[in-house]
């Protein structure tokens, strides 16, 4: 597994990869914010619109490729204020379904995890949809769970759904030491 940096330029690149992705994992029922079914066009239109965020600086994103092929994204969203940018939120962490049960979301997780640290982010947050996988994978990654919002948004089939808030200092172990 590889996992890179995409610059603006290299998003554009493979756009049509990550419009698949997108779309496999909403069409396969993974809350990231759209509802089912997502068509290829609407999905490339997304990630054009995070390469202009990535140029600006705004959103960093990582991918990783498996024999080649893209299976997996995650993204971390800057804030704008001046008394936050010591924090970032991480979003997107999609992998096609092809890719699961192959490492390739802990590795996301991880890398951006660690880009963070290196860059002087000192606290991650995140929200995912209450009972989902990646909600135990986030638990099993040492994420702190802050608490659960019910009806937050709809899941791709429509029906509201609760969402769980997580926390993380990146670079610090899990037992806070």
């Amino acid at each position: 597994m590889t996992v890179s940096r995409l610059t603006a330029a290299q998003l554009h690149e493979v756009v049509h990869e990550l419009a698949d992705l997108l779309a496999d994992t909403v069409n396969g029922g993974a809350s990231v914010g759209f509802l089912a079914p997502l068509g290829h066009a609407a999905a490339v239109a997304w990630w054009r619109e995070r390469a202009d965020a990535v140029l600006a600086g705004c959103h960093a994103v990582w991918a990783a490729h498996v024999d080649g092929r893209l299976l997996g994204t995650v993204a971390l969203a800057f804030p704008d204020k001046p008394n936050s940018r010591h924090r970032a939120e991480l979003v997107k962490l999609m992998v096609h379904r092809d890719g699961r049960g192959r490492g390739v979301g802990r590795t996301l997780l991880a890398t951006a995890e660690t880009e963070a640290a290196a860059a002087g982010i000192t606290l991650l947050h995140l929200d995912t949809e209450t009972g989902s996988p990646a909600e135990s994978l986030y638990l099993s990654a040492g994420w702190t769970r802050i608490g659960e919002i019910p009806d937050y948004a709809a899941a791709p089939s429509g029906g509201l759904r609760p969402t769980t808030i997580f926390y993380k200092r990146p670079g610090v172990p899990a037992d806070g030491g």
